[in-house]
């Protein structure tokens, strides 16, 4: 079933009573190509809306330009998965879009993940297993009784970035083995090595059609509460809507080593086209229903993270 929804703007969008948008039909608008680059796992997410806008507005084009190690050389929408640094802050307006989440994950034939797979991990054995620490207390140490191998991102990223700030270290504390490339390529080098462990965001622990582990992995629980020792209810891992639901009933306050952090959209204040103008419009009415489809939380009710955004829109429609 559909429902249709009229938008500010009196355009049409159409939402199936699962919340998730589909094409609706408007007024032809004409502009520019605009190009979308940034984090590779909210791509899918992204693609998404893509479609949809498209089919919406047939004469607007909005396409993903691919990041490999730099951004390409033109782009009007970054999409990041970390805080840009002050700089270049100053000159980008931001739309916040949703958060994620990041989990330990292992090779499912691994050792590691038939033991800690049921014991969990507390926020001390965490830091032992992933991050370089010359400063801690080796004699507090829990011993890790099985073979592993530790897999991280050689660039700098946002996920990389956000666990490791999480723990209170830098992306650069991480030991293990080095991966090039995005997070997928993380995932795929710890499944081709029976004793490899990593992290990853939700939307790349599960897979979107079925709302199921990806195959060949396993999340490893974690101490929810940060009491120190894992119960039974902080076992919640078995489909995605599950996870989804645990975390956004939860305070960040509640949440313990489970590092969270905001995705967003980013545009040049002085040259964003009306076109890019457009499509960040359309994502801020109506992306929101597709973020659990694809992984993402919600942005905390009450979080008001876009006024400027919005100031920024009257300006320029």
């Amino acid at each position: 079933m559909l429902i249709r929804s009229t938008a500010q703007d009196n355009t049409l969008a159409w939402k199936n009573t699962d919340g998730a948008i589909t094409a609706g039909k408007t007024a032809p608008l004409k502009g520019q190509v605009v190009k979308i680059t940034g984090v590779r796992f909210a791509y899918p997410l992204v693609q998404h809306w893509i479609d949809v806008y498209n089919q919406t507005y047939p004469a607007e084009q909005v396409i993903i330009e691919s990041r490999s190690s730099n951004d390409p050389a033109s782009y009007d929408i970054l999409i990041e998965a970390y805080e840009l640094s002050q700089v270049i802050q100053q000159d980008r307006e931001f739309l916040y879009l949703g958060r994620y989440a990041v989990l330990p994950i292992a090779n499912q034939r691994s050792a590691f993940a038939g033991k800690y797979g049921v014991e969990g991990l507390n926020a001390g054995q965490i830091k032992q297993i992933f991050f370089h620490d010359n400063f801690v207390d080796r004699r507090d140490e829990n011993k890790i009784k099985v073979t592993y191998s530790v897999y991280t991102r050689l660039q700098k990223a946002g996920v990389p970035i956000t666990f490791a700030t999480y723990f209170g270290y830098q992306q650069k504390d991480i030991q293990g083995k080095t991966i090039a490339g995005s997070d997928e390529h993380l995932v795929k080098a710890l499944l081709r090595d029976s004793n490899g462990i990593s992290y990853a965001p939700l939307p790349l622990a599960f897979r979107p059609e079925t709302g199921t582990v990806e195959k060949g992995i396993i999340i490893i629980p974690v101490d929810l509460d940060g009491n120190g020792k894992l119960n039974r209810s902080e076992y919640f891992y078995t489909n995605l809507s599950s996870v989804l639901q645990r975390l956004e009933s939860l305070s960040a306050a509640q949440i313990h080593n489970i590092p969270l952090a905001y995705l967003h959209f980013s545009i040049n204040k002085a040259t964003a086209s009306k076109s890019a103008v457009r499509f960040l419009k359309w994502v801020s009415e109506y992306g929101e229903t597709d973020l659990h489809r694809y992984g993402f939380l919600k942005i905390e009710p009450g979080k008001k993270l876009n006024e400027e955004f919005e100031k920024f829109l009257e300006s320029s429609l």
